[in-house]
């Protein structure tokens, strides 16, 4: 099976998701913003094997941590859309802006684009392109969980932010009503900060759409 575990983190509170197959015990890290040892500790504690870090987008409180963690642990970063770099690249200034420790600059291992999937153990997520926030942000889709792990593109009862350099809200309202809507209402979802909730709650009552 495929599990998941919101690990918030940083002083924004920002949802890192700890996703592994119970087959293989191979996991991942998604949005890896901080507080390394609260994330190893969640890994080592469940006797996982840490083996990639996948990225929604790369603002500080989601990619923070990144660069650290794949040199520490030689581990291969995957994510986000090439829409991002000029984030990557600020990754550092970033890191003083908000009062972060520093981050250690970083490569992508492999850019994602729409279409593309992801692999963990012996389960694929889908990758879908979800730009307005930021110009190269992507959200996990597992259609086995019927689960999305959807960065800052969507949260109960509000959408991501639009007014930080490279954003669109035009963009943004597109990619929810267009790719993450027509999921099902069934489906639910992590968003980058805040509780989970499902795309058919969001559908109904979420008034920014």
């Amino acid at each position: 099976m495929l599990h998941r575990l919101t690990l918030p983190v940083t002083a924004f509170q920002q949802n890192c998701s700890l996703i592994w197959c119970s087959d293989t015990n191979e996991a991942a890290l998604i949005d890896p913003g901080g507080d390394i040892p609260v994330l190893m500790q969640a890994v080592e504690s469940r006797g996982l094997k840490l083996v990639a870090l996948w990225l929604t987008h790369a603002h500080i409180d989601h990619a923070g941590a990144t660069g650290t963690l794949a040199r520490e642990h030689d581990l291969p970063i995957v994510g986000p859309h090439p829409g991002d770099q000029f984030w990557i690249d600020g990754l550092p200034q970033q890191s003083s802006m908000f009062g972060f420790p520093k981050a250690e600059p970083f490569a992508p291992t492999r850019w994602l684009h729409e279409g593309d999937t992801v692999q963990l153990g012996r389960h694929t997520l889908q990758v879908l392109h979800c730009p307005g926030h930021t110009p190269g942000h992507v959200v996990f889709y597992s259609p086995e969980l019927k689960h999305a792990f959807v960065g800052d593109v969507l949260f109960a009862g509000s959408i991501g932010r639009t007014d930080f350099p490279g954003g669109n809200h035009a963009e943004l309202i597109a990619a929810i009503k267009g790719k993450l809507l027509p999921l099902g209402d069934d489906v639910t979802f992590t968003p980058g900060h805040g509780p989970e909730s499902t795309l058919g709650e969001e559908r109904r009552h979420n008034p920014y759409l």
